[in-house]
């Protein structure tokens, strides 16, 4: 199916002006009908709109996958970059232009799989950005092959007999690596995930939202039918945020019932932004300071490189 293109929308300058709309992309998703990649895009426009930021001083990068596409349906600053390695784009992007609020978005297989080096350094970091992992444990773009967070025994292209191996769990690995926010969302459950996207991007410092949404198309195990009774937001149990050991007890709980909401917080650790002095020496972000050189050396820079 074939994206298809809008007239673009107007955008506007003034915060009061702001509506969901202000966020719809020229662009329509080209998403299987179903899939849960929707109901995030719709979390993050609402969220968007809710705190009130402009389009302009947001920009959303991604990797490659079918939820990788997000940034092309939704009208912010935005990069489509390679397998694996929009963490990297995205702290080169938050490093040059600190006042950005700076949001990835992609898949467990771009994220935990090929991105997973990333992964674990933004997180050691402690890089200011929101991560947001549409989580369906499957490749969906390649037609259905076992990625880094299907489940062990779980049938697939790549994996006809069964998969033989552990899963990835992203959301202990992201407590104990650094990660300063750590949340997880499920797609069939829209406000809630709203109220998470919000206090990721509210934070300072590195935030994973990891959002169980399902591929109506490749995966036939982890359906909407399948999480909807198991799916428990931790805010229904009082469970305390900034307790460690608690976050990973609940992180580790699989099964009959599996928490989502905000698992783990600290507050306490700086960001790298605030840990590099040169980005707050008073002159500004990089991204609008003099190059210190000439004009002619300058172009002849720019000319190089292109």
């Amino acid at each position: 199916m074939s994206a298809t293109i809008d007239p673009p929308v107007t955008q506007t300058t003034e915060p009061n002006q702001l509506t969901k709309e202000t966020y719809r992309g020229r662009i329509h998703p080209d998403w299987c009908p179903g899939c849960g990649d929707f109901s995030v895009l719709a979390a993050l426009q609402t969220a968007f709109f809710e705190l009130g930021l402009e389009p302009h001083q947001t920009c959303v990068i991604s990797g490659i996958g079918c939820s990788s596409n997000l940034p092309g349906y939704i009208n912010t600053y935005g990069m489509h970059t390679l397998h694996g390695r929009a963490l990297a784009v995205a702290t080169g992007v938050k490093m040059g232009n600190h006042e950005l609020k700076v949001i990835c978005t992609g898949g467990d297989g771009d994220g935990y799989g090929i991105g997973g080096n990333h992964f674990v350094h933004t997180m050691r970091r402690n890089v200011d950005l929101t991560y947001v992992v549409m989580d369906n444990q499957i490749y969906g773009l390649t037609t259905g092959q076992c990625s880094p967070t299907s489940v062990k025994g779980m049938k697939t292209k790549s994996t006809p007999h069964g998969s033989v191996e552990n899963p990835i769990n992203p959301i202990p690995m992201a407590i104990v690596g650094g990660a300063t926010y750590v949340a997880r969302a499920f797609s069939g459950k829209q406000k809630h995930m709203v109220q998470m996207l919000k206090g990721a991007i509210q934070h300072k410092g590195f935030a994973l939202v990891d959002v169980f949404s399902p591929c109506v198309t490749y995966n036939k195990d982890n359906t909407y039918q399948w999480f909807n009774p198991r799916v428990k937001p931790l805010e229904d149990q009082g469970h305390d945020a900034t307790n460690f050991k608690a976050a990973l007890e609940k992180a580790y709980q699989w099964g009959d019932e599996i928490p989502i909401g905000l698992l783990w917080k600290n507050t306490e650790l700086p960001s790298l932004e605030d840990l590099e002095p040169v980005l707050h020496d008073g002159s500004g972000p990089l991204a609008f300071r003099k190059l210190g050189i000439s004009d002619d050396q300058a172009q002849a820079l720019i000319q190089e490189l292109l």
